[in-house]
């Protein structure tokens, strides 16, 4: 009899432990990266009666008689299953999709968790904001950029730091540049336009008979010495324009803007060029005497001769008409040292030699100081050859020995031109410029960027933080450390979602998203537990009848019991 007593007590402790589990599993249901667990029972070591005996030559054995003592608890193990991802719309909730675990740290040890609802806190730590615990990261990612701290490996993720400006040093330039394409008008009439537009202190355009004194560009007065305008460029030809001379301002006599277009033109007109010079609407026109093929280029150059005067000449004539039979436009944004946005226009045009064409800048918007016209860092590179066989790209024309890159001095920093280097693709390929017929499709990209701030940030599979600034880049800030365990169900829950290693876990394997077995990471995403509330109530349904059939055999036990006793009444 005090073997069904003691026997049904140890059934309904483990069906109220079974209870307790199931209870647990239910209260966490909505618990983010919550893992259930399920409760394993094992019979108790059973009483021999009588042992077991062999079979003799006479008669067979015997099997022992055991009587049980119960039951007990042989484990209860949690169920380390994937749970559903569900999607939100922070950024920094994180899921894990397959193995491994978040590796945060509370200051004096690791702990690990699946739930990754996180958020960061006002020193820019990436953290658990129900503990504070920060989140750990892997790897240099952020290092060199200085979002994280070296020998430190809790995330930061700084919103609102600065990003400074980058000048742009390269244009990529790709596409076709058509070998029998012709402007739908015909070849077009090289067209220079002064950058500025002089005019005079009522507001008014300059016009022929305005004194170069009476510019609102000229400051100073005139003395013994007066001052010098001299010219050098190119005619249509590309006949070099240099001038020893060039014209003398003398107060006395009045120069007028005539006067200076007078000289121009004798320059322009000099030797074989036909092209002329005009004022139009306050600026200095240059149009060449016929259409097609043009390499004029003109830049003026003041001198004071140590009167103390000065007159702004124009920084570079635009070319607002490229001359040619076949010209392709480009336009692409840039950016100076002090990360200055400029639209820098240019176009393609096919020259008069066959298989050749240049590229030439014909105006950048805002403040330009100058632009060379000379030299191998100019405003056109000259001679982009193309191989007559396959119209892939040759490279420059070594005879004419020009480099790929333009030269620009911007206003705020006249001490240091800003040099565009140009990638035109590989010789011999088709990687970048060729020359086929059909349509011109050529277009340029640049590198650079002006300065922004951190002001939001994604995550990858592979778990790098990506933060976006508000001048449009993306810049890697740190890559989050998942750590693999060999044995996860051996893990000990200390509560608060986390887990730590046990003896039967083994140490954490420190690596990232989609890295030695690890799983996948899923930004503005959490893990929901694994429980199945179906399950569960059967479970429940379960510990309940067990609960029940145990109190019935300690009840007619005690019944039995009773009667015995009553024997001797």
């Amino acid at each position: 009899m005090s073997f069904a007593l003691s026997a049904g007590v140890t059934g309904l402790q483990a069906h109220q432990k079974m209870l307790d589990v199931t209870g647990n599993n239910l209260a966490n249901v909505n618990t983010v990266g919550f893992k259930g667990s399920r409760i394993v029972f094992s019979e108790l070591l059973s009483q021999i009666l009588k042992k077991a005996s062999q079979p003799t030559g006479t008669v067979g054995g015997t099997n022992p008689q055991q009587i049980g003592s119960g039951v007990g608890i042989a484990g209860i193990n949690p169920d380390m299953s994937q749970g559903n991802l569900i999607n939100t719309n922070n950024a920094l909730d994180l899921a894990l999709e397959g193995e491994g675990y978040f590796v945060l740290n509370d200051g004096s040890q690791d702990v690990y968790t699946r739930a990754g609802a996180f958020a960061v806190d006002t020193d820019s730590n990436l953290i658990d904001p129900s503990t504070g615990y920060i989140v750990q990261r892997i790897g240099t990612v952020g290092e060199v950029d200085g979002f994280q701290t070296i020998g430190d490996s809790d995330i930061k993720i700084p919103y609102g730091v600065a990003m400074a400006a980058s000048a742009t040093s390269l244009i990529t330039v790709s596409g076709n540049l058509s070998s029998d394409g012709i402007l739908p008008g015909g070849a077009q009439t090289n067209v220079l336009k002064s950058d500025i537009t002089y005019t005079t202190s009522n507001g008014a355009n300059a016009i022929g008979s305005t004194l170069l004194e009476d510019l609102d560009q000229f400051s100073g007065a005139f003395a013994a010495g007066d001052a010098t305008i001299t010219i050098s460029g190119y005619e249509h030809d590309g006949t070099d324009l240099t001038d020893g001379g060039g014209l003398t301002i003398d107060g006395a006599t009045n120069t007028t803007m005539d006067d200076l277009i007078n000289y121009i033109n004798s320059r322009l007109q000099a030797g074989t060029g036909t092209d002329t010079a005009t004022l139009l609407n306050g600026r200095i026109v240059i149009e060449a005497g016929s259409s097609g093929y043009s390499q004029s280029d003109v830049k003026l150059t003041y001198t004071d001769n140590g009167d103390g005067t000065s007159l702004q000449m124009p920084g570079y004539f635009e070319i607002t008409t490229v001359g040619g039979e076949e010209v392709k436009n480009f336009s692409v944004m840039s950016y100076d040292s002090q990360g200055g946005s400029h639209i820098l226009s240019g176009a393609f045009v096919r020259t008069d030699t066959l298989n050749l064409w240049d590229m030439i800048l014909t105006s950048i918007s805002g403040n330009v100081s100058d632009i060379d016209i000379s030299g191998n860092s100019d405003r056109r590179i000259n001679g982009i050859e193309f191989n007559g066989s396959d119209g892939s790209l040759a490279g420059l024309n070594a005879a004419i020995g020009d480099t790929a890159q333009f030269e620009v001095t911007f206003a705020h920093d006249t001490s240091n031109p800003q040099t565009f280097s140009v990638d035109m693709g590989t010789a011999g390929q088709f990687t970048g410029l060729r020359q086929i017929a059909g349509d011109s499709t050529a277009v340029a990209e640049a590198d650079g960027y002006g300065a922004g701030t951190l002001t939001s940030v994604s995550v990858s599979n592979e778990g790098v933080i990506v933060g976006i600034f508000t001048n449009g880049i993306k810049k890697d800030i740190a890559t989050i450390q998942l750590g693999l365990f060999k044995n996860p169900a051996g893990l000990e829950s200390i509560g608060k979602g986390y887990y730590v290693p046990s003896g039967n876990s083994g140490d954490a394997t420190a690596t990232q998203g989609l890295v030695g077995g690890a799983g996948s990471i899923h930004g503005r995403a959490l893990e929901k537990s694994n429980v199945d509330i179906a399950s569960l109530f059967v479970a429940m349904i379960e510990a309940q009848n067990g609960y029940n059939a145990n109190a019935r055999t300690i009840r007619i036990a005690n019944d039995m019991l009773r009667v015995l006793t009553d024997i001797i009444r």
